[in-house]
């Protein structure tokens, strides 16, 4: 479908409200769920096309003119949105009836999905415009005169007029041209149709929507802009999707929270697609009406069905901002989102910092539990940089307070299982950033009937926190984005509590019995931990290696028994622990107790037989130098080192050695340290000589 963009503005002139109700209805219901991306797809059409040409020798000039076709049908959809954009910005400042409004405020949210036509949307006076709509101001929206122009709409027809004589002309003086040719001329505008609109300059992008200057900037528009975006059909939000044509209101929902609702969508579309947008909003001071938007919902028993899209914005700009992470953690926003976070779920309180958890509450409704998943990234965003701070005493309270609630969102279900795997998984990014001294919470509940336990603590969280990273093993998916914050929250967290490490450890680390297997092979835990240590990842590797480790309590001999020294080098190494000083680590300040590790009577019958490196038992292997002289031994010892030397001469194989640091250095490097103290040992003796002699 084209819009009718000339209908619409002659509907606008005319004051036909219904006439251009209707267009945008049928804009909105064609496109509802279409995005607009980059025609990616197409280009590589377009090279699959180009190569076999070049094999074949033969190219169908029908295609070529399709193609040009497709070109230009595109072009007239981009300036007619470019130019629709415009129209309705200008057509909503001056006051139109609610009903027509929401209609015109879905047509921006959809548009503002092209960053290619954002151009309109990123002027301030474009965003106070959809900011005083979604309530976060009550500014003037623009300078600019607030009753309908008929200069201005008669201008954007004869752009488009002369837009349509330049675009023929343009046909008419191309021809036919050769198949590699024309693919390069193509390709010469990837440039452009890849750059962000979000880079214009502010004065440009002002001067848009400005009367006279409005003509020409369409017309340099159109000559700039061949290769561009297309609409493809996107995946529909579940928040929505009861809603076929997104024109039906929800249920209970006020015709000014639906109003507010679209102006929120449109400014998270325009803040996620353009740089200069969010530096606007910063600029604007926009937060702060966002800020006191979210406290006021707070309060009210009924939440409305805006703030999951407000709570989207605040993620959206503190994710891309960082001026305004700081500004919002300034303003209590902890505060402020805690008790969101507490209202989305509903709780009640048994002690200070325990709330009730009734088994047989039903799970997580579906909008609730999507803004418990928002204001938990706001809350990481904040807080990320905490984690190694020294809260003060008010700071521990509020953390504390938090983290009883983030207990919740791990022992609760959500309708949806998917949801519920999400909501653990940032209730897990957000414990990793708390201070660690407050994260006890989780262990100061009382034992109740069923509940997991080790040595009188409650082990329930801890348990879940087990089962959840068993279940991110399991799917191997994402390792890095979705493993490694689990890890790094168990290791410290066994680090720092001696009862969750013993606890995790049962499970993870039990007692040694059968060894005739390596360690990496089977489909356990253990099993899969000790494959991560190899893993090509450097960050996987070691985050996994440390679990094992501190499940070790930092041991080198026990860290090696469990799991062979070849897949312990590469943390033993980074440690300076690979010569095996010391039982454990210097550095470790971790709540360890003082029993010792038990070996089982299966392990004992076989630990002599036991081959350290691979943390099996190897089947014996028969002397490769049986039946050999000492002369033939020899000189097989003596090739085997002209061949050492020969690669590593050609740098094909470097020799390494341990120093006294037990860390890993070219061997070289250990022959010029062992050399240069010899000389500087040699000096000294002769000084002492000759000072004896002088005596």
């Amino acid at each position: 479908m084209e819009v009718d963009l000339e209908t619409i503005i002659q509907c606008i002139k005319q004051g036909n409200e219904n006439g251009v109700q209707t267009q945008l209805q049928e804009f909105n219901k064609e496109f509802a769920q279409c995005f607009f991306f980059d025609a990616e797809e197409r280009d590589r059409r377009k090279q699959r096309k180009l190569e076999e040409f070049k094999k074949n020798k033969v190219r169908d000039y029908t295609d070529s003119d399709s193609d040009c076709d497709e070109y230009d049908q595109e072009d007239r959809g981009l300036i007619l949105r470019q130019n629709l954009a415009v129209v309705l910005l200008r057509f909503i400042r001056t006051g139109v009836k609610s009903r027509l409004l929401r209609v015109s405020l879905r047509t921006l949210r959809i548009l503002s999905r092209d960053k290619k036509v954002l151009g309109p949307l990123v002027t301030d006076s474009a965003l106070l415009t959809v900011a005083k709509l979604a309530g976060l101001t009550t500014c003037d929206a623009s300078d600019e005169a607030s009753d309908p122009d008929s200069d201005f709409y008669d201008n954007i027809i004869v752009s488009l007029a002369e837009a349509k004589v330049l675009q023929s002309r343009s046909n008419e003086g191309e021809g036919y041209v050769e198949a590699n040719e024309q693919y390069e001329e193509c390709s010469a505008f990837d440039d452009d149709a890849k750059s962000d609109i979000s880079n214009a300059n502010s004065g440009d992008l002002d001067s848009i929507s400005c009367l006279g200057s409005h003509r020409t900037s369409i017309n340099e528009m159109h000559r700039s802009s061949i290769h561009h975006k297309v609409l493809e059909r996107g995946r529909k939000d579940r928040r929505e999707s009861k809603m076929e044509g997104e024109e039906v209101e929800e249920e209970g929902e006020s015709g000014e929270e639906s109003q507010r609702k679209e102006a929120m969508k449109v400014l998270c579309n325009v803040v996620y697609n353009s740089t200069w947008a969010q530096e606007r909003f910063s600029g604007l001071r926009l937060i702060c009406g966002l800020i006191e938007r979210l406290s006021s919902s707070i309060s009210c028993p009924c939440p409305s069905s805006v703030q999951f899209y407000e709570l989207r914005l605040l993620f959206l700009i503190t994710a891309l901002r960082p001026e305004l992470r700081t500004q919002l953690q300034q303003e209590g926003g902890v505060s402020i989102l805690t008790a969101a976070l507490e209202g989305c779920l509903d709780v009640k309180w048994k002690d200070q910092y325990e709330c009730v958890l009734d088994p047989a509450a039903p799970p997580i409704s579906l909008e609730a539990s999507q803004c418990v998943i928002e204001i938990l990234k706001i809350l990481f965003n904040i807080t990320y940089s905490t984690h190694r701070q020294e809260p003060s005493e008010d700071d521990a309270a509020l953390y504390r307070h938090l983290v009883a609630l983030l207990r919740v969102c791990l022992m609760r279900k959500c309708m949806l299982s998917d949801d519920t795997d999400e909501l653990q998984g940032h209730t897990i990014n957000l414990l990793s950033a708390l201070p660690l001294q407050c994260l006890d919470v989780l262990l100061m509940v009382p034992l109740q009937p069923g509940s997991q336990q080790c040595q009188g603590v409650n082990m329930d969280c801890v348990h879940a926190l087990v089962q959840f990273m068993e279940r991110r093993l399991e799917s191997g998916d994402k390792i890095k984005e979705r493993l490694t914050p689990i890890l790094n929250l168990l290791t410290e967290s066994c680090r720092a509590h001696r009862e969750t490490r013993h606890y995790i450890r049962k499970h993870i680390l039990p007692p040694l019995r059968d060894v005739s297997h390596r360690p990496e092979e089977g489909s356990t835990v253990k099993s899969r931990l000790i494959r991560l240590m190899t893993h090509l990842d450097t960050d996987v590797k070691h985050c996994a290696a440390d679990l094992i480790f501190v499940l070790c309590k930092e041991n080198v001999g026990r860290f090696v028994k469990y799991t062979g020294y070849g897949n312990a080098a590469g943390l033993l190494a980074t440690r300076g622990l690979l010569g095996g000083q010391g039982a454990k680590a210097s550095s470790s300040d971790g709540q360890y107790s003082s029993d010792s590790d038990s070996d089982t009577d299966e392990y004992r019958q076989v630990k002599d037989r036991i081959n350290p490196v691979t943390g099996r038992v190897e089947a014996e292997q028969p002397d490769p130098m049986e039946g050999m002289t000492e002369e033939e031994k020899e000189e097989e010892a003596k090739r085997l080192i002209m061949l050492f030397n020969k690669l590593s001469r050609d740098n094909i194989i470097q020799p390494m050695g341990v120093d006294s640091e037990g860390k890993l250095v070219p061997m070289s490097g250990m022959r010029e340290n062992s050399l240069t103290e010899e000389r500087e040992s040699g000096s000294d003796n002769d000084g002492d000589a000759e000072e004896a002699e002088k005596n």
